[in-house]
């Protein structure tokens, strides 16, 4: 069991309620938030579990669909049989791009959705073709946000 300041219990409380508006389950954000704010960059699966006080199928589930996500990732150390699992930090330029294509997806998905709905709701269609439109864009300024922001840190 990790020893978490009050302080540290609020962040997690917080980070938490924020990953669960972004669709997470609840218990996976709590993880999220536990990574984030422990002193440990890499913790064991009981030491999350014990932490946080959930159930053992409550972590395994939450541990596996963060990994399918590609939010953390777990390492092994030789003579050592447990799994620490850590975020995955270092990639996050990677998410960030992945999640960018997803966005055009999404948008091209959604053009398809207008040349199949009934053309008694032009409202309707025309805000998604405007939504479709804004994801196209987001999609092209995106890229160009991250080298901008990379170019100004150096």
């Amino acid at each position: 069991m990790i020893n978490l300041t009050e302080k540290q219990q609020t962040l997690i409380e917080r980070i938490g309620i924020f990953q669960e508006k972004t669709g997470m389950q609840p218990v996976a954000g709590r993880i999220i938030g536990l990574l984030y704010v422990s002193d440990k960059p890499e913790l064991t699966f009981d030491e999350i579990r014990e932490t946080l006080n959930i159930s053992k199928s409550a972590t395994s589930n939450a541990l596996s669909l963060l990994q399918h996500l590609n939010r953390l990732e777990y390492i092994t150390y030789n003579g050592d049989r447990k799994r620490y699992f850590r975020l995955k930090l270092d990639r996050w330029r990677e998410l960030v791009l992945h999640e960018i294509d997803s966005i055009t997806e999404f948008s091209k998905t959604l053009h398809e959705v207008v040349n199949e709905r009934t053309k008694e709701t032009p409202g309707y269609n025309r805000n998604l073709l405007e939504l479709a439109d804004f994801l196209k864009y987001l999609h092209s300024e995106l890229p160009q946000l991250l080298k901008r922001w990379e170019a100004q840190k150096k």
